[in-house]
């Protein structure tokens, strides 16, 4: 039986458990699960995506509080247990960073979440923790209605890779 099919055949309960992992946002859970069962993985993608673009800031900013800041492994042991094994590897281009890198990303959080009210977000996958600084920098400029959007759309790309292991 493939992942899509488990993923059919769940209780709603147990279905909703496994999309929170992808996505926060309860509105989005709620709404995957209704639209069981998927056909194909394409499917899957496209409802995601159709329903992460009808959702509004308050859901998106739920979404946002289910991650933990980027580099902060202490975060991710304790409050993030239940999505930690994705966040952990999405993370990985921290592991090797160096001190003075990681004390600055911790410090440019601390003043993107104060000035935007919520965590950076970045689909972190593939990337260094010297280009997530890079880009933190970049968008710690921004105004808030520009940084919603680019955070939002973070967040859909963070959900797409998510669904993608989860299958």
């Amino acid at each position: 039986m493939n992942g899509l099919q488990k993923l059919n055949e769940l209780s709603s309960e147990e279905a909703a458990e496994l999309f929170s992992k992808c996505c926060g946002a309860s509105k989005w859970v709620n709404q995957m699960i209704n639209y069981r069962p998927f056909v194909t993985n394409k499917e899957i993608a496209e409802c995601s995506e159709k329903i992460w673009r009808t959702l509004d800031e308050k859901d998106w900013l739920e979404a946002f509080k289910q991650h933990p800041k980027i580099g902060d492994i202490n975060s991710l042991r304790k409050k993030y247990s239940s999505t930690k094994k994705f966040a952990v590897k999405e993370q990985s281009g921290v592991n090797d960073a160096s001190l003075e890198v990681l004390e600055e990303l911790a410090k440019l959080n601390n003043e993107y979440e104060k000035k935007f009210g919520y965590i950076f977000i970045v689909c972190a996958t593939g990337k260094t923790a010297e280009e997530m600084l890079s880009i933190i920098k970049e968008r710690i400029r921004n105004d808030a209605k520009a940084e919603i959007k680019i955070a939002m759309e973070e967040q859909n790309k963070i959900t797409k890779l998510r669904l993608e292991k989860l299958l």
